[in-house]
């Protein structure tokens, strides 16, 4: 598992079109999506006890937070376990298939003890010891651009919207209310953030601050 670095600013709709002019003068758009843009959902798990939730609004340094992942509604499904180290954070992810879903979300975990991956079979077995459980579908739609030095990707996250108590992930029709009006800025990278993305997502008055998409559309239950 390789760690990479991870800045988060929480911006305004009012930043977005200097930001955009600025991204789209000296990288790429990425090659998900149409023209980088694409619409992502996730479940993600936690503990009765909301561990998971208790350890990001604490501010716990060394955290981790598991999710089933959707991107752009098309039929790859993910498993993906999401890892925090201080400012440095790390995925892992395997495909699973609409079918594994069905069964997790009727309760049925046996056959994640023979699906031959070690992901799943970590999801199983803290699913069995902490009693982790599907708790909130988090969807939103990402804008995202690449650059090649220091394998950088600046995303742009909006139109955050929660599922409420639901849990039915692979309904297209299931019911989310908006969760926050907030557009949140992440940058990546490995080694090195080359000074011309530094300077690109610098916004006066903006500075590094925790949000989490989890955390926000946990406000409803």
């Amino acid at each position: 598992m390789e760690f990479r670095h991870e800045w988060k600013h929480e911006i305004s709709p009012g930043d977005l079109p200097a930001l955009r002019s600025r991204l789209r003068a000296m990288t790429r758009p990425d090659a998900h999506g149409e023209n980088g843009v694409y619409y992502i959902r996730s479940l993600y798990f936690d503990t009765p006890e909301d561990r998971a939730l208790r350890e990001k609004i604490d501010g716990v340094n060394r955290r981790e937070k598991f999710r089933l992942r959707r991107y752009g509604g098309g039929d790859l499904i993910r498993l993906e376990k999401k890892s925090k180290y201080g400012g440095l954070c790390a995925k892992e992810q395997v495909p699973v298939t609409e079918e594994e879903v069905r069964a997790l979300l009727a309760g049925d975990t046996d056959w994640m003890r023979s699906s031959g991956r070690d992901l799943v079979w970590e999801l199983y077995q803290k699913m069995t010891a902490q009693r982790l459980r599907p708790k909130v579908i988090v969807e939103y739609t990402r804008e995202a651009y690449v650059y090649a030095p220091g394998n950088v990707r600046v995303t742009l996250d909006a139109g955050i919207r929660t599922g409420l108590g639901g849990t039915d992930f692979l309904d297209p029709d299931c019911v989310t209310v908006p969760a926050s009006d907030a557009v949140v800025l992440e940058v990546k990278w490995d080694a090195f953030l080359p000074d011309c993305i530094r300077a690109a997502v610098q916004l006066e008055g903006r500075r590094t601050a925790a949000f989490s998409k989890y955390a926000v559309c946990r406000r409803y239950g």
